[in-house]
């Protein structure tokens, strides 16, 4: 009877553990290793999520004539019967419908979705961003930008970056502040709605403005005005100091990754992907780790270069990007204008030169 109860009492005990252990086990998603001093380890492993969205084929197609230019116009047209398609073919094209023109390629999809995350080059799962509630990822190369939430994929967008004498250079930066409409502090008759801005010396921010389907800003990312409401209202800004200095990588994170091929004279590598499927950008394994993006000095308005911090890593930031091959030597950067200044010198000097010469001669008296 003794060596009957000890057994069952052997049993019921593997049977708890096994328990225990199995309800460990769905309770952690993530295996446990034991180092050599038997210390448990966390492991990453990446999870097989299935891609939610259905294989979509493009056909590249170049407009032969006005005809077919018109045609593709009112299939495709900004109206709300047509907002759909219009929505994916600009999506796709980087570009706004009335920017087409007779001899442009363009790139038509198979499937027509309001969801531009179909659209997406963008991987729609990223498992180096899991830990992250939002953040949010641009491509010069490609002209669009994703924004993930515990990374997974909830925005696809188009966007025209910096040209190559004002790019929009790579590296991580985060959201500061934001303004509904906004005219820009260099050029008041720049309109922009919907302003982000992730680097407050240098100006650069999300905004909506003119989309031709190339790389056309002064270091910001422009968007189409859909996606730049949607981008007002998910993002989550910075904070300021004591000084009402802006603290810096405080608000959803941006990275930049990579830059355009400003070579290219027409359209973008975006024109070669053939599915949804080509194309995935491959993207950092640790995001919070890539550096700090460099910004030079030119880049950053006279006025408000007193305030930077560490100004020696701006100062050294051209030569640093062209020794790396981020940007081409032969590539002569323009400085920021402050363009409302110059028209104000410009206003005061038209007034003195006018008021010269209303000016009476010395010789003559006023009765």
């Amino acid at each position: 009877m003794k060596f009957i109860y000890n057994f069952f009492l052997t049993v019921f005990a593997l049977c708890v553990s096994v328990c225990v252990l199995s309800c460990n086990e769905n309770q952690n998603d993530k295996p446990v290793q034991h180092t050599q001093k038997g210390m448990a380890q966390e492991v990453d492993t990446v999870p097989n999520i299935p891609n939610p969205f259905p294989v979509v084929h493009y056909e590249k197609r170049k407009i032969k004539n006005s005809a077919e230019l018109s045609q593709i116009r009112t299939l495709y047209g900004k109206t709300k019967d047509t907002w759909t398609g219009y929505r994916a073919i600009t999506t796709i094209n980087r570009k706004d419908i009335h920017y087409f023109r007779v001899g442009d390629t363009i790139m038509i999809p198979d499937t027509i979705d309001k969801d531009t995350r179909f659209y997406s080059c963008f991987p729609h799962y990223y498992h180096g961003a899991r830990k992250l509630e939002k953040l949010i990822l641009v491509s010069n190369k490609l002209q669009s930008y994703a924004c993930y939430e515990k990374g997974h994929l909830v925005r696809f967008a188009a966007a025209n970056t910096g040209e190559k004498r004002k790019p929009t250079f790579p590296g991580r930066y985060a959201l500061n502040w934001k303004q509904r409409v906004r005219k820009s502090s260099l050029n008041e008759d720049w309109v922009l709605p919907y302003t982000w801005n992730f680097h407050a010396w240098a100006g650069s921010a999300f905004h909506q403005f003119d989309m031709p389907g190339r790389p056309v800003s002064h270091s910001c990312v422009r968007q189409f005005m859909e996606d730049a409401e949607w981008l007002y209202k998910w993002g989550k800004g910075g904070k300021q100091d004591s000084n009402h200095r802006w603290v810096m990588f405080v608000g959803t994170p941006v990275i930049i990754l990579d830059m355009f091929d400003y070579k290219r004279k027409h359209g973008g590598p975006w024109r070669e992907i053939l599915t949804n499927r080509d194309g995935i950008l491959i993207l950092p394994e640790n995001p919070m780790e890539v550096e700090e993006a460099l910004i030079p000095i030119s880049q950053i308005p006279r006025d408000v270069r007193g305030s930077l911090i560490n100004r020696k890593r701006y100062v050294t930031a051209e030569d640093t990007l062209k020794a790396r091959g981020v940007l081409d030597t032969a590539i002569t950067l323009r400085e920021s204008i402050d363009y409302n200044k110059l028209r104000k010198i410009k206003e005061k000097k038209k007034l003195k030169e006018q008021a010269e010469k209303n000016k009476l001669p010395e010789n003559i008296s006023i009765q």
